[in-house]
């Protein structure tokens, strides 16, 4: 059987620590959260591999460790802040948040993924599960200081940006195929700017597909 505390702790050191992954409270977040409770069942062995693990949902999936951890550490969450978990799928990056302090929403579109999220974060406090529509987010909530989506999408996520504080952050991978990055938005009263911080792939969350191309 696979010794799942090793595994965590050689993801933390072989993975995160050598893709510019040095905070060390992200670092200790990821290496106190059983990811291996996150996944789908049956998949466990396959927690700590470095790739981006597909949940069983179309355009789902659970982002590698390397690239959650930089996006979460680009997020630079404070103790005390209210963050957003956006296709939280079975709540890790959700698990992850709380670990730094800040009183989590986590959305979740599809409800088997919201039941199971529920499920594995009951032990934890200070995180809510929320049922709804990924592009339309959580205004109930807001605003936010944090904002973290897992997945791709292909078009500004304005009804997100919308919900965020004055100096809020929100990190996702924007783009089209081989041209996504991972991007940090910043608001600054009702401008938005944004800035691309690395390549990345994640599956496209159909919530926040482009209109396709017409052809003559």
């Amino acid at each position: 059987m696979l010794d799942y505390a090793q595994a965590r702790r050689l993801m933390v050191d072989c993975q995160l620590r050598t893709f510019d992954v040095n905070d060390v409270a992200v670092l200790d977040a990821f290496g106190e959260v059983a990811r291996e409770r996150f996944v789908p069942q049956g998949r466990e062995d396959f927690a700590y591999i470095d790739q981006t693990l597909r949940l069983g949902r179309p355009g789902r999936a659970m982002p590698a460790p390397m690239l959650l951890a930089r996006m979460v550490q680009a997020l630079a969450i404070q103790p005390g802040e209210t963050a957003l978990d956006v296709g939280t799928g079975y709540g890790y990056g959700a698990a992850i948040l709380v670990r730094l302090g800040a009183e989590i929403t986590a959305l979740e579109s599809d409800g088997d993924l919201a039941a199971g999220a529920r499920a594995r974060l009951a032990d934890l406090a200070h995180i809510t599960v929320v049922e709804g529509a990924l592009e339309a987010g959580a205004p109930q909530a807001a605003p936010f200081d944090a904002i973290l989506v897992n997945g791709r999408v292909e078009t500004r996520p304005q009804a997100l940006l919308d919900q965020l504080r004055d100096g809020g952050r929100l990190v996702c991978v924007m783009g089209r195929d081989r041209a996504a990055k991972a991007t940090l938005f910043v608001r600054a009263g009702d401008a938005f700017g944004s800035r691309p911080l690395f390549d990345a792939a994640l599956p496209a969350l159909g919530a926040f597909a482009a209109e396709a191309d017409f052809a003559f």
